[in-house]
């Protein structure tokens, strides 16, 4: 059986575990939970699965240890030989890996800066990874902040254009994007209702049977 590290209710956790729904391998996953506020993901034995010290991490039966939420998806949707999240086609594996990178470069990333510097983030015990010398910190947290909510409107146009993100099926962009969001909203970074292409979006991705039948929904 695979065993994944993570936590349920984290932006990560939750794509892998859309990704696990989507392929139907609930049965062969068990999945192990990390205390990320008592960062025991900056412990020694989480360390030697995966020196970044981040969540999730997929290990195989043989031991393998996969890390980065990417490259999990890559995995376990190429498992069964036939891919749906991450492309079938060279140019479909083009198009998504492209769509994804910016939803993670656009607003995944600067909502979890945000989120760990604008913010109380996770609390004390991950300061030491957090550059807590740095005074301006929480100035840049929440200019990074500003600038994902001022990216919103480059994908609501995308998506008033189109149903999904990157073709015409949901693919690991979408689930990127609906981390993003899901994970704007609980820390007090607004989306605007006015962005109607991604209101009816997320309308649309939140029905999806693998978005509702993966563990640990909340992101609170």
């Amino acid at each position: 059986m695979m065993v994944i590290h993570d936590r349920a209710g984290t932006p990560n956790a939750a794509r892998v575990r859309i990704v696990v729904a989507e392929k139907g391998l609930e049965d062969q996953v068990r999945y192990v939970s990390v205390d990320l506020v008592a960062a025991e993901q900056k412990r020694p034995e989480f360390l030697a699965m995966n020196a970044v010290g981040k969540t999730p991490v997929l290990v195989l039966e043989d031991g393998l240890a996969i890390s980065e939420s990417v490259a999990i998806t890559e995995y376990l949707d190429n498992l069964d030989g036939h891919p749906v999240l991450t492309g079938r086609t060279q140019r479909e594996k083009a198009l998504i890996h492209m769509m994804h990178r910016r939803a993670e470069i656009m607003l995944l990333d600067p909502i979890d800066d945000y989120f760990h510097y604008g913010t109380k983030g996770l609390g004390e015990a991950l300061r030491p990874w957090r550059k807590p010398e740095w005074p301006d910190r929480h100035d840049w947290g929440r200019r990074r902040g500003a600038e994902a909510v001022a990216n919103l409107p480059y994908f609501d146009g995308v998506l008033r254009e189109q149903s999904f993100l990157a073709s015409d099926t949901y693919s690991l962009a979408d689930i990127t994007l609906f981390a993003a969001i899901t994970f704007a909203r609980p820390i007090g970074l607004p989306v605007s209702e006015e962005y109607t292409g991604i209101a009816e979006w997320f309308e649309r991705f939140s029905a999806l049977p693998a978005v509702q039948n993966r563990s640990g929904q909340s992101f609170r």
